[in-house]
């Protein structure tokens, strides 16, 4: 009996400890503007990110794996740690300042007819 009592207050824990780092990373990840004002405060914003969403997702799949549930359903914490994943690779793409899509923006045509005139 007491084994069982155990393995639930692990699980109870992951639960909590996971959904509590995935609302940290979102509250960072809404704060990134304060911190792009260094750089060097951007990029630790990022990777402290990064981090608390692999650990989050770590703990997800442990949940998912001892057969506890995440918001009611067993079947939510494996989906829920895959898009943890993405939001930490996401995370740590440092894409401020950079073409990405390579066409020209809309101030950069504006400034090009000013040019020419």
């Amino acid at each position: 009996m007491t084994a069982i009592r155990v393995v639930v207050e692990i699980v109870g824990l992951l639960e909590t400890g996971s959904v509590s780092l995935c609302g940290i990373a979102v509250i960072l990840w809404m704060s990134i503007g304060t911190f792009s004002r260094s750089e060097a405060g951007e990029l630790l914003a990022q990777r402290i990110i990064a981090l608390i969403c692999l650990f989050s997702a770590l703990l997800l799949f442990i949940l998912h794996y001892m057969g506890g549930e995440l918001w009611g359903s067993r079947n939510m914490a494996r989906p829920m740690a895959v898009i943890a994943v993405i939001v930490a690779i996401s995370a740590v793409m440092n894409i401020k300042g950079k073409d990405v899509q390579g066409e020209t923006n809309p101030h950069k045509i504006a400034r090009m007819r000013v040019d020419e005139e």
